[in-house]
C-alpha cells in the first residue's frame, strides 16, 4: 500500500497516483460495484450482475482508461477473489432453465400422459461469444455492498440442512475498535448489508489457546470436533489484530441468519438492528506481538464494561461516521482525504479496519 494518502471520492473512492495500477483499478472497481453505481448511473441487476460495457462507460471508469482486457485479467489475479465474470448468455440460459418445469406431470399430476418420443427436442444454438465484446459479459462484487440489492443468486443461505455451517466463523479488527465494538453492544453493518466474517483464518495466524477448549462449531472446530481450517483468502484483513471468534451456532439458534459469498466470505445481517451482539463472541483474542491474549470469552464481557449506544453514536460521529447506519471508513465521508469519513486505516475500498470494523469488515 502506498505511503501517500490524498484525493477524493469524486468518481468512486480514492486512488492515489503512486499506487500500483492494478490497486487502483481493483479499487474503483470494488467502490463501483459495491457502493457507487447509483451516484455513477449504473443500475445494479438481480445478485449485483451489470453489464461490462455500462461499468466501462461510467465515469469513473472512463477516467481510468480501463480496457476489458485490463478488466479480465484484474478479476482473474485479484487476490480476495472479490469479482465475478460471466457471459451474459451463461445467466439467462440458467434462468429459463430453472423457470420451466421438468415435465408436464411435475406441473399437472392428473394430466395424460403424453406420448414418449425417440427424438429429443431442437434446441436453437446460440452465437458464438466474442471474448472482446464488452457487452456480452456480466460483472459483480462477490460481496462487500452498501447499495441495497436482490440477494438472490449473489449468497447462499447457510443452514444445518445444506450441511454448509463453517467449521470456524471469525471477525478481524483493530485494538482502536475493540472497546467502541464492546460499548455498542456487539458487531454492527453500518453502512454495509451485512457484517463480514471469515471462515477460518488466514495464512499465518495461530489461535492462542487450544482448539479442545472450543465450543459447538464456533471457535472450536467443526463437526469432527477439531482441526484447522484451510487458511482463507477473505473475510479478514492481515493487518488485523484483534479476532472475534463468534459462536455461529449459537446466534443461528436465536434466529440470525448467515450467508455465503462465492469468495468464501461469511455474512450476516445481524439482528433486527443488525447488530451481532457480544453474546455470541466465543472467545476474542489480541495477537499484537508482545501483548498477545484472550481478551473475552463465553460471551461475558469484561468486567467494568458497559454498553452504552448513546456514547458509542457520539464516539464513532467524531471518527467520521453516522452512528446508526454511518458509512464509515475511508472515502465514506463528504469529503475526501484524511477528514472525510476516515477512520484509523482502510483499503479505499469502504473496508476500513477502524470504524468500519465496527459493523462489518
Amino acid at each position: 500500500m502506498s505511503g501517500r494518502r490524498g484525493g477524493g471520492d469524486r468518481g468512486g473512492g480514492r486512488n492515489p497516483r503512486d499506487m500500483p495500477r492494478e490497486q487502483q483499478v481493483s479499487r474503483k472497481v470494488s467502490w463501483l460495484l459495491r457502493h457507487g453505481a447509483e451516484q455513477e448511473g449504473l443500475k445494479l441487476g438481480k445478485g449485483g450482475w451489470v453489464n461490462v460495457a455500462d461499468a466501462l462507460n461510467t465515469p469513473s471508469l472512463r477516467r481510468l482508461n480501463l480496457s476489458f482486457a485490463e478488466l479480465k485479467t484484474i478479476v482473474e489475479t485479484n487476490d480476495k477473489q472479490r469479482f465475478s465474470l460471466i457471459p451474459a448468455s451463461s445467466l439467462s440460459t440458467s434462468s429459463t432453465n430453472n423457470n420451466h418445469p421438468s415435465s408436464s406431470q411435475d406441473s399437472n399430476p392428473n394430466a395424460p400422459e403424453e406420448p414418449s418420443s425417440t427424438t429429443a427436442p431442437e434446441i436453437p444454438s446460440r452465437p458464438p461469444i466474442d471474448p472482446s465484446n464488452p457487452s456480452a459479459y456480466l460483472i459483480r462484487a462477490n460481496q462487500g455492498h452498501s447499495l441495497k440489492l436482490d440477494h438472490e443468486g449473489l449468497l447462499t443461505p447457510i443452514t444445518e440442512a445444506a450441511a454448509n455451517i463453517p467449521r470456524l466463523c471469525v471477525h478481524g479488527t483493530t485494538e482502536a475498535a475493540w472497546p467502541l465494538i464492546l460499548k455498542g453492544g456487539g458487531l454492527r453493518k453500518m453502512s454495509r448489508n451485512h457484517i463480514h466474517c471469515a471462515a477460518g483464518l488466514p495464512r499465518g495466524f495461530k489461535r492462542l489457546e487450544d482448539d479442545d477448549a472450543g465450543g459447538s462449531g464456533g471457535a472450536g472446530g467443526g463437526p469432527d470436533g477439531g482441526g484447522a481450517a484451510p487458511p482463507v483468502i477473505s473475510g479478514m484483513r492481515l493487518s488485523s489484530s484483534i479476532i472475534i471468534y463468534i459462536d455461529i451456532r449459537a446466534a443461528m439458534a436465536e434466529g440470525i441468519r448467515f450467508f455465503l459469498s462465492d469468495n468464501g466470505v461469511v455474512l450476516t445481517e445481524g439482528d433486527e438492528n443488525g447488530l451481532l451482539p457480544c453474546r455470541f463472541f466465543e472467545r476474542v483474542e489480541c495477537r499484537k506481538k508482545g501483548r498477545e491474549r484472550v481478551l473475552m470469552r463465553d460471551g461475558k464481557v469484561p468486567e467494568g464494561v458497559e454498553v452504552d449506544v448513546e456514547a458509542w453514536e457520539r464516539e464513532v460521529g467524531k471518527l467520521g461516521g453516522k452512528g446508526k447506519g454511518g458509512r464509515g471508513g475511508r472515502g465514506g465521508g463528504k469529503r475526501g482525504g484524511r477528514g472525510g469519513g476516515r477512520a484509523k486505516g482502510g483499503d479505499g475500498n469502504g473496508e476500513s479496519v477502524g470504524l468500519e470494523q465496527v459493523g462489518g469488515e
